[in-house]
């Protein structure tokens, strides 16, 4: 029998909640707590948070946020994308990010944009081999 995939934007705390231990699986820094505690003042400045489900279960994860600046004009910033760890390399973050990037243009975005840790080659190689993103630049941080 076939699998039913569907993907959607989390809107309600069940939602996030469910979507939770496979975000955690890329930041695994976050608490529960800590996640919904940054979470409010992020929906607040526009982030967004899409799912890939199989059969009712979160397989993948995308947080997004639509922006405007002066060297991307406006486009789709992709803050993370994951997909469960026991389900990579099956499609789902491809299928995630290829339908953002759909959406993306429906909402009259130019590019998308994303930032990758030099740890994470194969990130990096799904971004450029199998996605057609180019490495543009280095992001440079500094604690305060």
């Amino acid at each position: 029998m076939e699998q039913i995939k569907t993907i959607k934007e989390c809107e309600t705390e069940a939602d996030f909640r469910n979507a939770f231990p496979v975000i955690n699986e890329l930041r695994p820094h976050l608490s529960e707590e800590s996640y919904f505690r940054l979470l409010k003042p992020m929906q607040e400045a526009g982030y967004r948070l899409f799912v890939l489900e199989q059969d009712g279960e979160v397989i993948a994860c995308a947080g997004i946020e639509v922006a405007t600046n002066f060297y991307n004009g406006r486009h789709l910033y992709l803050h993370d994308l994951v997909t469960r760890s026991d389900c990579r390399s099956c499609g789902y973050g491809e299928r995630l990010l290829g339908e953002l990037e759909a959406w993306g243009r429906e909402q009259g975005c130019e590019l998308v944009s994303l930032t990758s840790r030099f740890i994470r080659k194969d990130a990096h190689r799904f971004y450029e081999e199998r996605m057609g993103y180019d490495k543009e630049s280095y992001v440079f941080l500094k604690e305060l």
